[in-house]
C-alpha cells in the first residue's frame, strides 16, 4: 500500500513558489550590490577629482579650468544624490523581496505540515490494519489449534 497525498500539486507548487521568490530576492540583492558599487566608483571619482583640484589650486591655475572643474564636481555630486536614491530604491525592493520570500515560506510550511500529518495518519492506519491481520492470523491459529 503506497502513500499518495491529494493534495501532493499544491505541495510541489508552494515549493516551486518558494524557490521562485528565492531567486527574485537574489536578483534584488544582486542589484544592490550593483548600486552600492556604481555609489562608491563616484565616491572615489570625487575624491580623486578635490585632490586634483587641491594640487592644481597648489600652482598657477586659470579661472575657467576651475570653474570647470568645480562644475565637474557638482555634476558628480548630482550623480551621488541620484544614486542615493537608487540604493535606497533597491534597498526597499529587497525588503519587499524578502517579505514575500518569508511569506512563500511559511505557505509551504503550511502545506508541508499538513501532507506529514496526512502520512502519519496513513502509516497510522497501515499498522493498524496491519496489527488487525495478524490479530486475525492468530485468532485463526488457536481456532485451529484448539479444535
Amino acid at each position: 500500500m503506497n502513500f499518495r497525498y491529494s493534495f501532493q500539486q499544491i505541495v510541489n507548487l508552494k515549493n516551486n513558489e518558494r524557490t521562485q521568490a528565492e531567486w527574485i530576492l537574489s536578483e534584488a540583492m544582486g542589484q544592490l550590490r550593483t548600486e552600492e558599487t556604481n555609489l562608491y566608483g563616484l565616491f572615489e571619482q570625487k575624491e580623486n577629482l578635490q585632490n586634483e583640484m587641491a594640487d592644481e589650486s597648489s600652482h598657477s591655475v586659470s579661472i575657467s579650468k576651475m570653474m570647470m572643474m568645480q562644475s565637474y564636481m557638482n555634476h558628480v555630486d548630482q550623480q551621488i544624490a541620484r544614486k542615493h536614491q537608487d540604493v535606497q530604491q533597491a534597498q526597499h525592493i529587497v525588503h519587499k523581496k524578502r517579505e514575500h520570500l518569508s511569506e512563500r515560506m511559511v505557505d509551504e510550511k503550511v502545506w508541508s505540515k499538513a501532507r506529514e500529518k496526512a502520512f502519519n495518519q496513513f502509516q497510522a492506519f497501515v499498522a493498524k490494519k496491519e496489527q488487525d491481520t495478524l490479530d486475525e492470523m492468530a485468532t485463526n491459529r488457536f481456532k485451529r489449534l484448539t479444535y
